[in-house]
C-alpha cells in the first residue's frame, strides 16, 4: 500500500513532512484534511490523532503523527534513496551534531517564527487583529538568535555541517512566511540568506509551493 499522509497543504507541519517526503522520493497519497471545516476535531480524527493536529500519515496501518517524527522516520526507512544523510546513521558524532542542530531549530527558531507567523498573519486571517508589540518583540529575540546562526554558517554550509539535513529543511515553512508576518529578519544577514535560499530553491520546496498558497 502507498503511503497516506493526511494534512492540509497549506499547513506548516503538513509542509514539513512533505519536505521528507519528496527528498527521499517516496510515493504517498495525500488525504486532505479540512481544517476550517473542523474535521480534525471530529471523533473519528481524534481517535487517529489525539491532539486534533495534522499531519499523520499511514503505511499499511502504520499510524504515527508529529511532523518531526514523521520526517525522521521517512528520513530513515528510505535512507538508501532519495537525498543521503538527511538523518545520520551511519556515523555518531555525525548524529549527534543533527540532534545539536535540530534541538535549535526548535529552541532557538521555532518558537519564535511560529508565533510571529501566527500573530502577525494567522491570526488576521481568522479575523483577529495583530498585535504588533508582540510581533516586534519576538522579532527582536529571533534577530539575536540568527546573529548566532550568522557566525555558525560563516563557517559551514549547514547548520550540522556541510551536508544538509532535516534540521536545516525544518525551518521552511515558517522561514517563507515570516517577513508576510511583519519579520523581514533572513535576508540582511548574507550566510543566513545564503543558507535560506538554497533550501527553498530545491526541486522538493518548489514541488510542496505549487500544490499550497505559500
Amino acid at each position: 500500500m502507498v503511503l497516506k499522509l493526511y494534512g492540509f497543504p497549506m499547513s506548516t507541519c503538513t509542509q514539513r513532512a512533505l519536505l521528507a517526503l519528496h527528498e527521499k522520493g517516496v510515493p504517498y497519497e495525500m488525504v486532505e484534511v479540512q481544517l476550517h471545516k473542523g474535521e480534525t476535531k471530529t471523533p473519528e480524527f481524534l481517535a487517529i490523532q489525539p491532539f486534533g493536529q495534522v499531519p499523520y500519515i499511514d503505511e499499511d496501518g502504520f499510524i504515527l503523527y508529529e511532523s518531526r517524527a514523521i520526517a525522521r522516520y521517512i528520513a530513515e526507512k528510505y535512507t538508501s534513496q532519495g537525498t543521503p544523510n538527511l538523518l545520520p546513521t551511519a556515523d555518531l558524532k555525525a548524529r549527534a551534531l543533527f540532534e545539536q542542530a535540530a534541538s535549535i531549530e526548535t529552541s532557538d527558531f521555532d518558537q519564535y517564527a511560529s508565533h510571529i507567523v501566527m500573530e502577525g498573519l494567522f491570526k488576521p486571517m481568522m479575523g483577529g487583529k495583530t498585535d504588533k508589540a508582540k510581533v516586534q518583540d519576538l522579532t527582536s529575540t529571533l534577530s539575536k538568535k540568527l546573529d548566532v546562526y550568522e557566525q555558525i554558517l560563516s563557517k559551514q554550509r549547514y547548520l550540522s555541517g556541510d551536508n544538509i539535513t532535516l534540521a536545516d529543511l525544518f525551518h521552511v515553512p515558517y522561514g517563507v512566511l515570516l517577513k508576510r508576518a511583519g519579520a523581514d529578519v533572513l535576508d540582511g544577514r548574507p550566510n543566513v540568506k545564503r543558507w535560506f535560499d538554497d533550501m527553498t530553491s530545491r526541486p522538493s520546496w518548489h514541488a510542496i509551493k505549487s500544490g499550497s498558497a505559500v
